[in-house]
This record gives C-alpha cells, structure tokens and sequence, in this order.
C-alpha cells in the first residue's frame, strides 16, 4: 500500500490558541505514553518522544508546577514513563513518573491522585493528534469531576493507518474502561 500515513498536523497550535495563560492556576503538564510497538527496540518510540519534545516546549513557555509522565512496560523493560523521564531535557520542574497505565483509563485515573496530592487545578494532557477523542473522553470525566480543567493538547506528529485504526477499534471499549477507571478510584479512597 503505497498510503501509510496521516498527517493532521504540521506545526502544534501555539499555546495562546489553545492553552491560555495560566496566571497562577496550579498547572500540570501530563504527558501520555504513546504505546507503540517496536519488536527487539527497548526504546521509546520516536512519537513518544514527539510527546515528550512538545511537552518541553509548553513547560519553557508557560508556568507549570509539575510534569507527569505516564506510561507502562512491556516485556520486562523499563516503562515509557521512566524512559520519558530519562530523555527529558526541558525546564527545571518536578518530574513524576507513573510506570503502571497500559490504556488511556489508567493514565487518568492513576495521574488524577498524584495532582490531588499537589494541588492542582489544571491540566494540559499531551497526546497524539489521533488520540485527542478519547483523551479528553477520560480526563475530562475522571479530572474536572475534581476541580482540575482538562486542556488537551495534541502534539505536532505524523500517524500512520495503523494509529488511525488502533483509534477506531478502542472507541468501542471506551465507556467499560471509563467504569473501570472509576472503580479503580473508588478502590483508593477518591470518589
């Protein structure tokens, strides 16, 4: 097939268009792991850490309190979140890892208590431009039921057909791993 890849975006928005400014709202900044597959590489994929470069470039234009980077691990190698942390090369700022989430669900609900914990009134979730729909589908229902706005941004990457169907197929199971989310926060005490 000689069409394998979709670009949404050439440039991100600038954050003024789509962040605002944060005039002294406790602001996180959550980054998503992108859960490529790449067979035999231990490494982060190259759109993960598309994630990781745009997440840098809002943090050093705007104030932000903290980063949390979220994202699992497969087959005994560190998790994205720590590998996210390792590449980081932006700004000064308390970085936390969440290495448990495997789906979208679990990056909400387990970076939710860990803003709580410092506060937080808003977040700006970076994530692929495929996977801006059900991104906000989840820390929109999990966070602003908390007081935390949920800004999502999309970072500036190409996707391929196989993101774009990945999307699709996992829309379909959004509301039972929305339930799930939610019951996992009731578990630990946050209703």
């Amino acid at each position: 097939m000689a069409w394998r890849s979709i670009t949404l975006a050439r440039r991100a928005t600038p954050e003024h268009e789509v962040l605002g400014t944060f005039g002294g709202v406790r602001t996180a900044i959550v980054a998503l792991g992108n859960g490529g597959r790449r067979l035999g590489v231990r490494s982060i994929t190259p759109a993960c850490l598309s994630l990781v470069r745009e997440s840098e470039r809002i943090a050093s234009s705007q104030a932000i309190d903290v980063v949390v980077l979220t994202g699992g691990s497969r087959g005994g190698r560190p998790s994205e979140a720590e590998q996210m942390h390792m590449a980081w090369k932006g700004p000064a700022v308390e970085l936390v890892v969440e290495p448990t989430a495997s789906i979208t669900a679990e990056n909400a609900a387990r970076t939710l208590p860990l803003l709580l914990e410092r506060g937080i009134e808003r977040a700006v979730v970076v994530c692929a431009p495929l996977h801006v729909y059900r991104t906000r589908f989840f820390f929109s229902r999990l966070f602003e039921p908390h007081g935390i706005q949920t800004v999502v941004h999309a970072a500036a990457l190409e996707q391929g057909v196989r993101a774009f169907a990945w999307e699709i197929a996992a829309a379909a199971v959004c509301r039972r791993q929305l339930r799930a989310a939610r019951a996992e926060l009731v578990r630990r005490g946050i209703a």
